[in-house]
């Protein structure tokens, strides 16, 4: 079993500064579970928590059935793949993937054998005799993958693995990386800001802010049915409009979120009428924006509209979510 179990935990730095505040989750085994915020909402502190790499004030991490907070990182039975690939320069792709095991003393045999299986499964055998400074970033993204799976861990750790790649080697390999997660059939854990990344890949997310959970749940409930505002502002693309009940002719004391490809030209119970000041190209749509009473907005549409011009649009109110003044969703 490898699953992860997080009990009360919370790690504050000596000027009492709180980044992690009573973190209470379980991830299941062989779950793709995915830590999702905005830069120092403390996802990447809570994943080197788990590594062992960060001591944690108070609480109780358990990786298995055991505890490990007093395991070091090489014991707990983990890989860790970081952002910066963290490769050896002066080491071919053979030796960067098989260097964990010769520490481990493992045999010649076993580390070839290893490495064949990993360097196929990730397509690097032909690079095996390549210096990193020789590969793209995506084959050395796969070269710390490697590295990582030939220790055959109880759990993957993934710290914004995909952060330094263009945006078309990124699609790819998040899909390698789900690809390689369904044949493994082990635990990941994986950090991103990028929501994109978070819905296309978890098979949970956890939304963080300010060192707390916000939520916990598959990419479709977290979409569909956020629990608060700063879930539903934080998922989705351009983000959900938020809207006071009285520039909508509704409750006053009640806020009201839409998602913007929801701001229809077409029969709506309520109608609105607006002022676009900024247009963005989004392939075959368009995405409006304009001011509906102090709220900044934006429309998804796939007609045509012009800036400095009034634009008609119609909302159903089925659309709309309601949260109340603490921005909890009613």
């Amino acid at each position: 079993m490898s699953k992860v179990i997080l009990k009360n935990i919370k790690k504050a730095y000596d000027n009492n500064k709180v980044v992690i505040n009573n973190v209470n989750l379980e991830i299941k085994d062989k779950e793709f579970i995915v830590l999702v915020g905005a830069s120092g909402c403390g996802k990447s502190t809570l994943l080197r928590m788990i590594a062992g790499l960060e001591d944690i004030t108070s609480g109780e991490i358990y990786i298995g059935d055991k505890k490990v907070n007093n395991i070091p990182p090489k014991d707990r039975d983990i890989a860790f793949v970081f952002q910066s690939y963290a490769l050896y320069p002066h080491m071919t792709v053979r030796e960067n993937i098989a260097f964990g095991l010769k520490m481990r003393k493992v045999s010649k045999a076993e580390i070839e054998r290893k490495v064949k299986e990993a360097s196929e499964i990730l397509n690097l055998t032909e690079y095996l005799d390549r210096k990193p400074k020789q590969l793209s970033g995506g084959q050395r993204q796969r070269v710390a993958l490697g590295r990582a799976i030939v220790r055959n861990p109880k759990v993957f750790l993934m710290d914004e693995p995909l952060s330094n790649l263009d945006a078309k080697l990124r699609v790819q390999m998040r899909s390698e990386i789900k690809k390689l997660h369904e044949k493994l059939q082990t635990t990941f854990i994986y950090v991103t800001h990028d929501q994109t990344e978070a819905l296309t890949m978890g098979d949970r997310i956890v939304v963080l802010n300010n060192g707390d959970i916000q939520q916990v749940d598959s990419p479709d409930e977290i979409y569909n049915n956020p629990k608060n505002t700063f879930v539903a502002g934080f998922i989705g693309s351009p983000q959900m409009n938020f809207i006071q009940g009285s520039d909508l002719g509704l409750d006053e004391n009640i806020l009201y979120g839409i998602r913007p490809e929801k701001m229809i030209k077409s029969d709506g119970d309520i109608k609105l009428t607006v002022n676009v000041d900024i247009s963005e190209m989004l392939g075959s749509e368009k995405i409006a924006y304009f001011n509906i009473g102090d709220r900044r907005c934006s429309a998804v549409l796939s007609s045509e509209f012009n800036i400095g011009k009034t634009l008609d649009l119609s909302i159903k109110k089925s659309d709309l979510y309601e949260f109340d003044k603490n921005g909890i969703r009613i």
